[in-house]
């Protein structure tokens, strides 16, 4: 985050906070604790963390004796339900949620103050006409506590295409598989298959753009109505095209034999 925060400054972005999203394994002392310069943090945490308010002035605590968890606060039906319009899983969707503000956590950030959201169930169809299920709620904590609710919560539902990332990244490309023996390549092979995932993807933003376009392969039928290539569409469609035009193949070949050779000729 701060090789984060450095690279904004240097592209004068100064004047711009950064509000990362977080795992509930960085909802800790370690993150939460320590303030970052204009870096804000925002993560899920366990819906019975021990959180309380501050106390009343004049006296010689500075926490309330009264504690409660994220799932009380939830569950409280005189704390009302405000709804708010959210774009998730390809659509906008109506979510309902719950907002306290100037709320501490003595055993994980101290006397920093906090805002908690908590997330109300969504419900759910595999089906049109299928059984109504709920997926689970969601308590976040951050420490923004001036940005609008709305924009912290579409923040945590856009960190979803990261977890997307890392499961393309391990099942299309095998990240974390690679049997190397030389120590130094134990980093660098997960490194390069990531830049590669990464490259490949943007040549498939230039080519074809963000939508599914008639250019990748047909769909099966279980699959109608996406709105966006996959990893394997994308993977599929290069190897059509490969197959198809094998001349576009030798320039690459071409271009990788001199640089091969060049690295060559510099160990040595």
């Amino acid at each position: 985050m701060l090789c984060l925060r450095a690279q904004l400054d240097a592209a004068c972005a100064a004047d711009k906070d950064v509000l990362s999203a977080l795992d509930g394994g960085f909802c800790n002392k370690v993150f939460f604790g320590k303030k970052l310069d204009r870096i804000e943090l925002v993560a899920r945490c366990r819906k019975d963390a021990r959180l309380c308010f501050a106390a009343e002035p004049g006296g010689r605590c500075f926490y309330a004796k009264e504690a409660f968890t994220p799932e009380s606060v939830r569950t409280d039906e005189s704390r009302p339900w405000l709804t708010g319009r959210f774009f998730h899983g390809g659509a906008w969707r109506d979510m309902r949620y719950k907002e306290i503000t100037g709320v501490f956590r003595p055993n994980g950030t101290g006397r920093r103050p906090l805002r908690l959201i908590a997330l109300a169930s969504t419900p759910y169809r595999n089906s049109p006409n299928g059984k109504t299920n709920y997926r689970q709620p969601a308590h976040l904590l951050t420490t923004d506590v001036k940005r609008p609710v709305e924009a912290i919560i579409q923040c945590y539902l856009d960190r979803w295409q990261i977890e997307v990332n890392h499961r393309e990244e391990k099942s299309n490309f095998g990240v974390g598989e690679a049997q190397v023996r030389n120590p130094k390549s134990v980093p660098r092979q997960p490194a390069f298959v990531v830049a590669i995932y990464a490259m490949m993807l943007l040549a498939a933003q230039k080519a074809y753009g963000s939508r599914r376009v008639e250019a990748y392969v047909p769909l099966p039928k279980w699959r109608k109505g996406a709105k966006r290539p996959s990893c394997q569409d994308i993977v599929s469609e290069l190897r059509r095209e490969m197959e198809s035009d094998p001349e576009k193949l030798r320039d690459f070949a071409t271009r990788t034999e001199v640089m091969a050779a060049a690295t060559f000729r510099a160990a040595a």
